[in-house]
């Protein structure tokens, strides 16, 4: 495939003059700026692209890829850079297209629940202008992530056991393809049986199949009440017995997050809180008062049962909101255990039934290998964080994490689970789809790629080779 090479230096040059004389200042060619846009928050290299441009419009973004594509030049994606498995390097060079400038919420309709967005509006910037609307869009994956980032990698989160991923939040999207065209996927309607599912084709593609310009997406109204709480356990096992029982009991658990005894030590120094240093659930449940109430109490009652201590609940939005807000911070926290150290964060999935299984031997893992590793997890759906603390100026620790870290992921997969739960592949997890998948799912997935890109030009070097 074409694109799977670097271009050289004089189509680069050709392709900058072209595109400058287009875009002004909004193309920029300085290594800094360049590197941002490479930036990987993995512990993978560094791969800047050839040079950054900043669209406005849909058909900005498509003369750009046609510009790109007449020479066969790598095109990359662009966010907010939040993703954590090398999405966003440029392993062949290339143009970073992104798409920050583009923040209009195109429309809101409030009687139908839904809006349309450009894809650089983030989740805090478009909660903020639904305010008044009494809608709110609850897809949280705790970065101020960009809403087309969120699409491109199927981006879930805390909220995601009550409302769903991206991808069932997603109604349309408005697509530029690597031969620059505009493809619109879907409508407003809650359901279709006309044709492909091209939505569903896009959400989660990571900018392989395209570019995405603009989203539809679902609303919720904001509940009445919420209540949140917290619950203590002597062990990891206890803490997750009490949310498979909360899930399979039916409770209409919103959010439910664990954090392992390294994890809240980490979080009270950074966000100055006093938690007891063993496992924690954080929960919330939305609905009515009388609803809220109920079925906080009714959590504490299963907490009880599995040795929970120390059970408090509040409806305060005040305290919501530092609770959460500590969670949210946990990796930045985490990095105060080891200052100088590179923050290595991986996710894995398993089934509901095995996550106290899989959490455990994670642990043991942990604790042979003397690494500082700790967990965060939305248990409500099996997906956990593991982020060990690695000094990556030694080989002998790197080899050690990197060996660990492929266990995790052979782990969850031996149980029925999935290499990443919302992390993505990117460049990070290519090696394990193929164990996952098997082979003829795998080629399946490249005829696609081939299909829409046949040479190569959109982020190349991910998911599939």
């Amino acid at each position: 495939m074409s694109g799977s090479r670097r271009p050289d230096a004089d189509t680069i040059a050709r392709l900058t003059l072209a595109l400058t004389r287009r875009y002004g200042n909004r193309v920029v060619t300085s290594r800094a700026v360049r590197e941002q846009h490479g930036h990987t928050t993995t512990w993978l290299p560094n791969q800047p692209p050839d040079l950054v441009v900043l669209p406005q419009t849909t058909e900005e973004v498509a003369e750009i890829v046609r510009l790109c594509a007449a020479e066969r030049v790598p095109v990359i994606p662009f966010g907010t850079g939040t993703s954590l498995e090398g999405h966003l390097n440029a392993p062949f060079g290339g143009v970073s297209v992104d798409t920050s400038l583009m923040k209009r919420v195109i429309a809101v309709h409030q009687e139908d629940l839904d809006c349309v967005v450009e894809p650089g509006v983030t989740r805090k910037e478009l909660n903020e202008h639904l305010r008044a609307t009494g809608l709110f869009f609850p897809i949280d994956p705790g970065a101020d992530a960009s809403i087309g980032g969120m699409a491109a990698t199927r981006a879930s989160g805390t909220n995601a056991v009550r409302y769903g991923t991206m991808k069932d939040n997603v109604l349309a999207l408005t697509v530029v393809t690597p031969a620059g065209e505009i493809v619109r996927t879907g409508s407003r309607a809650r359901k279709s049986s006309a044709g492909y599912d091209l939505t569903r084709l896009f959400v989660g593609s990571e900018g392989t199949l395209g570019i995405v310009t603009e989203i539809t997406l679902k609303l919720h109204g904001i509940p009445e009440a919420i209540s949140a709480g917290i619950c203590s356990f002597s062990s990891l096992k206890e803490a997750c017995d009490a949310v498979i029982t909360t899930i399979q009991s039916g409770l209409p658990v919103a959010r439910i997050e664990l954090l392992d005894e390294v994890q809240i030590r980490a979080v009270n120094a950074y966000s100055k809180l006093t938690l007891p240093e063993t496992p924690l659930l954080l929960f919330e449940f939305h609905g009515t008062d009388a609803g809220v109430r109920e079925q906080a109490e009714r959590f504490g009652e299963i907490a009880v049962e599995y040795g929970g201590t120390g059970f408090e609940w509040t409806t305060k939005a005040e305290d919501r909101t530092r609770l959460w807000q500590a969670r949210h911070d946990a990796y930045w926290a985490s990095l105060g255990l080891r200052p100088g150290a590179r923050g290595v964060a991986s996710d894995v999935c398993v089934p509901i039934s095995r996550l106290a299984e899989c959490l455990a031997e994670t642990k043991a893992d942990i604790e042979r290998t003397g690494l500082i590793a700790p967990i965060a997890g939305h248990v409500g759906d099996g997906n956990f964080h593991v982020m060990p603390l690695v000094a990556m100026d030694d080989p002998a620790e790197v080899e050690l994490a990197e060996g660990f870290m492929h266990r995790l992921v052979e782990r969850a997969m031996l149980m029925g689970g999935t290499c990443t739960g919302e992390h993505g592949v990117g460049q990070g997890k290519m090696k394990y789809l193929e164990a996952e998948h098997g082979g003829p799912a795998l080629e399946f997935m490249r005829l696609l790629k081939r299909s829409i890109d046949p040479d190569n030009i959109m982020n190349p070097g991910k998911i599939v080779a």
